[in-house]
């Protein structure tokens, strides 16, 4: 049986990190905070380090049997109403989670399918490129560290935790990172407008690939295309500019994993 921790003051210094960890903020030793159910189990069930959860009782009720698997140092218990009171603003879920991000991955250890941001600015389209990549089985994750972590709060919910499956690699210089992975024999897609795009159905896929997407507003940079591969668009009616990123990304995404 799991022992819980009732909390009577939402003030109380066992909680603080829910209170402190907001959007896009972590703490020095890398603490991250997701909420809902759905983000905290497949956490849970990811391996990831786990400090604290704070929980209604109706959450360990029906969850005790997975909790009880899982060597959690802190199971503190309080009402959906305290929670609300303890994030600042009115919540659907029942429970919070408090964990410490996986190490990054080293790029020699990525696999063969890598998606890689170009410093995009939305923490909803990191997430829910995560869950698309996560989704197809492409299990590598690159991100400018100009962009929200896939661990920020925001970006892990829209990610129904799944950013939790990916290798994440952050890096500071896309050039050099970019150089490296052709060194390694990955080929460089970029995903942008240009009158001598390849169109995404005339694609030729291969074993090991990158896609790079860009910032929502600006694309990618003539500088940056310069040392790709190839440079890929999605057929679109006339009139139409662009797909969201995330949209694209997820279309992409499946046509060089499973169309050859």
């Amino acid at each position: 049986m799991i022992k819980l921790v009732k909390i009577d003051d939402i003030n109380a210094e066992e909680i603080k990190i829910f209170q402190q960890l907001r959007e896009n903020a972590f703490a020095q030793d890398g603490s991250f905070i997701g909420d809902s159910p759905k983000v905290v189990n497949i956490i849970l069930r990811a391996g990831i380090e786990v400090k604290s959860i704070l929980a209604t009782q109706e959450y360990y009720d029906e969850f005790e049997a997975l909790i009880a698997l899982k060597n959690i140092p802190n199971l503190y218990l309080t009402t959906k109403e305290e929670m609300q009171k303890i994030v600042g603003h009115k919540i659907h879920h029942n429970c919070m989670i408090h964990g410490k991000r996986p190490l990054e991955a080293e790029l020699k250890n990525l696999g063969n399918e890598i998606i890689m941001l170009d410093e995009i600015t939305s923490s909803e389209n990191v997430g829910s490129i995560a869950r698309s990549a996560a989704a197809l089985g492409v299990d590598s994750y690159l991100l400018s560290n100009r962009s929200p972590h896939p661990f920020n709060r925001r970006a892990l919910r829209v990610s129904m935790g799944h950013a939790s499956l990916l290798k994440i690699h952050i890096y500071s210089d896309i050039f050099s990172t970019i150089i490296e992975l052709k060194a390694m024999g990955y080929k460089i897609f970029a995903a942008e407008v240009r009158i001598d795009s390849t169109q995404l159905s005339k694609l030729k896929s291969t074993k090991k690939w990158v896609l790079i997407m860009g910032h929502e507003g600006r694309g990618i940079s003539q500088d940056i295309l310069n040392v790709c591969d190839e440079v890929v668009t999605i057929e679109m009616k006339d009139g139409i500019k662009s797909f969201n990123v995330a949209v694209a990304a997820s279309i992409m995404m499946y046509k060089l994993k499973f169309i050859v």
